[in-house]
């Protein structure tokens, strides 16, 4: 629904509402010269570092780093989708809402008329846990720790084992089959035949939106011996896994119930019984569709707090599930968007601690966290013995490859700081880590430069040629960008890294961003419109002749331009994570160079180059192909 709102009309929105009349609502302002000043509404803080400025549209707050317009301020104040703050302050602005478009409108008809569904199918699960066929369930229940007082709070119910039993009771209430099956209800069995209830004895745990509607469920098996003990709803037009959190409404009060001096930590657990553990004992707690988080359920959590608190479990997979967060959080750091970890001791999960120490002991460990920065260092520091001169080398190899990936140059040159000088303190003998001014990084940039130059044996021609050449994007990065204009959507599982990266060339960043913000104001967007949108936006009505002029020298390393469907997407993301990776690797032989003469570390620097140029290597092969390409990048 958010396509609904075009430029013109958000910008007639705030040009009716002064900045400073909207946030002063929330927070106490003083006027300060040309501005307002008051206390941040997302930190603690006793000194003043929140401005609003009207001429500019903008609040800023130094001390969270947040910053945007009266739009992103009630989203991150009050927790509201874009689309319920639109509609707030238009009703505000006396501003009337734009018409919905037809096809949007049958759209959002469909998913409402299942949302119904979803709704009346949660009552039933309620009930069955009442009546005698769920007397097994309560008894788990109670002996879980969960008295019966709490089963309506989390709506918790119970499917019973009769194969159509939720199907028969929903079609006598006028539910057709097929729409069964679309809310995920059902399983339409492949080999024909009548679909059959997608729940069967298991103790039901509703799953719901930011807002609590329900969008889908989750059951537990009673049956020791069931192939899954846990089992969600597939994929529907109105349950995204990817994007969807556990107990997300239920935390937002908890969030919203906290006086106005306590920031309490937004806690990610794995299981639906420790989102429940955590949130009786007054904990925001919510908990990914799977194990670990992806960039929409990341970006979710950051609205909602600067710095989550990750509890995954002590075990192995507990530990994979935080090491895969982090390898996906890291390209989208930035001030005031981190995360921080905390594991709960002797072995157990959140619900454990609840049930046999109390909500305060829960309380005070999950208050024990370590910082984003120290847990990367220290899963770096025990991935194996650092017992050579080459162990010790290729760990500080890490550290470097690691803060190159982060997409904030400010806060990558500070990662990489901090994580050498961590590094440097596993051995106190050796001379510290001293921190190169910026003067001191050009000058060996520049000198690296002219080396790379003279390696390349330049010639008048050969400059003349690259300046030529750098008038037009890198051909993978055109070809990217050439396939999300052609298919928008193409970008949704890599939105973030879009937004923060681009394509890999800086020529292509104003067209990533603008194909961002498409994707988030108008979801479903298709070619012919978004190419009107683009040339609407002031982008050339030549661009998709330039794009595919230098699309065309990527040649076999762009196979997704000549594939079609999801098979395009696939290898579209693909080449995009490989792109960012080589991306990354070039930064950091950069980085290395412009060291060498501080630390005389040419290993490392050797080892980097080796991985880029393979990178580059593998590039420009068929990679798509693993038969004809390199299969192991070397590490």
């Amino acid at each position: 629904m958010a396509g609904r709102f075009d430029e013109r009309f958000l910008d007639e929105i705030k040009s009716r509402l002064r900045p400073s009349d909207v946030i002063g609502k929330t927070v106490k302002l003083r006027r300060q010269g040309r501005e307002y000043v008051g206390l941040s509404p997302f930190t603690k803080e006793k000194t003043p570092s929140f401005y609003v400025n009207d001429d500019k549209g903008q609040f800023f707050d130094f001390s969270s780093g947040k910053t945007g317009d009266i739009i992103s301020f009630l989203q991150e104040a009050e927790r509201l989708s874009f689309v319920e703050a639109v509609e707030r302050l238009a009703a505000e602005a006396g501003v009337p809402l734009p018409a919905v478009d037809p096809r949007a409108a049958e759209q959002e008809k469909v998913r409402q008329g299942l949302a119904e569904w979803l709704e009346l199918a949660a009552q039933w699960f309620e009930a069955e846990l009442r009546r005698p066929s769920g007397r097994e369930a309560r008894a788990y229940l109670e002996r879980r720790g969960l008295p019966e007082k709490d089963w309506a709070r989390f709506r918790l119910g119970f499917s019973p084992s009769g194969r159509t039993a939720l199907k028969d009771y929903l079609v006598a209430k006028g539910a057709r089959p097929g729409e069964l099956v679309e809310s995920g209800l059902l399983i339409a069995p492949e080999e024909g035949g009548a679909p059959y209830d997608r729940f069967r004895d298991r103790i039901i745990f509703p799953i719901g939106d930011a807002r609590g509607r329900i969008v889908s469920f989750g059951g537990r098996a009673m049956d020791p011996q069931a192939r899954a003990k846990y089992l969600n709803g597939p994929e529907t037009s109105i349950f995204h896994k990817g994007h969807q959190l556990y107990g997300l409404a239920e935390a937002r009060k908890i969030i919203a119930a906290a006086p106005a001096d306590e920031h309490p930590p937004l806690v990610v657990v794995e299981g639906y019984m420790d989102v429940i553990a955590c949130q009786r004992g007054g904990i925001p707690a919510v908990a990914a569709m799977g194990t670990a988080l992806g960039e929409e359920q990341m970006e979710v959590l950051w609205r909602h707090h600067a710095e989550p608190t990750l509890c995954f479990d002590g075990d192995r997979a507990g530990k994979q599930a935080a090491f895969r967060t982090m390898d996906r959080a890291l390209p989208l750091l930035r001030a005031g968007r981190s995360f921080q970890f905390a594991i709960v001791e002797g072995g157990k999960d959140p619900d454990e601690v609840l049930r046999e120490q109390g909500p305060a002991a829960l309380k005070a460990q999950l208050a024990r966290t370590t910082p984003f920065a120290e847990a990367l260092f220290i899963r770096e520091r025990d991935a194996e013995p650092l017992d050579t001169p080459e162990r010790k080398t290729a760990l500080k190899t890490r550290l470097r490859k690691l803060a190159a990936t982060i997409a904030d140059a400010d806060l990558s040159q500070a990662y990489k700081e901090d994580l050498l000088s961590r590094f440097e303190q596993l051995w106190p003998t050796r001379e510290p880590v001293y921190t190169v001014g910026a003067a001191a990084r050009e000058m060996s940039r520049a000198r690296w430069d002219k080396r790379r130059a003279q390696m390349a044996g330049a010639t008048p021609e050969g400059k003349d040629a690259s300046r030529k050449l750098r008038q037009s994007p890198r051909p993978l990065a055109a070809a990217l960008a050439l396939a999300a204009v052609r298919d928008p959507g193409v970008i949704d599982e890599k939105i973030e890294l879009v937004g923060a990266r681009g394509f890999g060339d800086d020529k292509l960043d104003a067209l990533a961003q603008e194909l961002v913000r498409l994707r988030y104001e108008a979801d479903g967007m298709e070619f012919d419109a978004a190419l009107g949108h683009l040339q609407a936006r002031g982008f050339d009505t030549a661009l998709i002749s330039d794009l595919e002029r230098d699309a065309g020298r990527a040649g076999v390393s762009a196979p997704f331009l000549a594939a079609t469907g999801e098979r395009a997407r696939d290898l579209w993301r693909q080449a995009f994570d490989l792109l960012m990776r080589l991306e990354s690797l070039e930064r950091a032989v950069e980085a290395a160079a412009g060291d060498l003469g501080r630390d005389g570390d040419s290993s490392t620097l050797n080892n980097l180059k080796t991985e880029r140029d393979f990178l580059r290597k593998l590039l420009n092969s068929d990679w798509s192909h693993p038969e004809e390409s390199p299969t192991v990048l070397p590490h």
